[in-house]
Formats: structure tokens, sequence, C-alpha cells
């Protein structure tokens, strides 16, 4: 039914323009080149979409919003981490061991951090 369809995450944040920096100037998302409206922003990440939107319950979850799959899990945290991103540490995930900002299971590889507003998101191994 919706598996020919295009995905795309939605985030709600609290202020929008300190949202949209974060994501763009410190992560490196571009900004969709379609009309973009004053409370929502749309930005691409590879053929996907993220819409951040202004929500007074931004940063109320306490799950993972958005993932992030890539080749090389320990060059995008250095690279991020020289923006300015902190990482989130979890002692308490059965069969993962912390290794810096990294979360290690053999080749399995994540870290997490969290925007200006507090939405989780993780950077996990492409391959394992």
């Amino acid at each position: 039914m919706l598996s020919d369809n295009d995905l795309s995450a939605t985030i709600a944040v609290k202020d929008l323009e300190r949202a949209r920096k974060f994501y763009e100037q410190v992560l490196g998302l571009k900004r969709d080149s379609g009309p973009q409206q004053p409370t929502v922003a749309t930005l691409t990440s590879g053929k996907s979409r993220l819409l951040l939107y202004e929500s007074k319950f931004a940063g109320t979850n306490q799950a993972t919003a958005a993932t992030w799959a890539v080749d090389d899990v320990a060059g995008t945290v250095a690279a991020l981490r020289k923006n300015g991103v902190k990482f989130e540490h979890y002692d308490n995930l059965p069969g993962l061991k912390v290794e810096g900002d990294l979360h290690v299971a053999g080749a399995f590889q994540v870290a997490w951090l969290k925007d200006p507003d507090g939405n989780i998101l993780q950077i996990v191994s492409q391959r394992m």
C-alpha cells in the first residue's frame, strides 16, 4: 500500500529558525528547493526529506526521532564533533559497549545526538 511512496521524518521544534540553522549549518542538510512556509521548514538529506515545524511539544519525545545510515559512523561523528555537536552516552543498552562517542557491537556502530530542542537523532552503520 505505502511501500512505493517516499517517507519523510517530521520533527517538532520550538524555534524554527534556530532549528533550521542547526540542521543546515551543523548537520549539513540542504534546504528543499520547493516552496517554504513561515512555520515549516523542509530540508533534504540524500533522497529523503526532513520536515521541521514549530510546536510547544518539541523535544518531549524521549526516543529516536530520525536516523541516518552512513558508511563511516566514526568519521561522521568526528566531523560533527568539529561542528560543536555533543553526543549522548547510554550505558544501559544490552549488547552495546561505549567506545568514546560510539556504541559498538562487533561491526555495528551507532551514535546519538540531540538537536537544540532535545530531539534525539541517530547515526548508525549502513553496513554490518
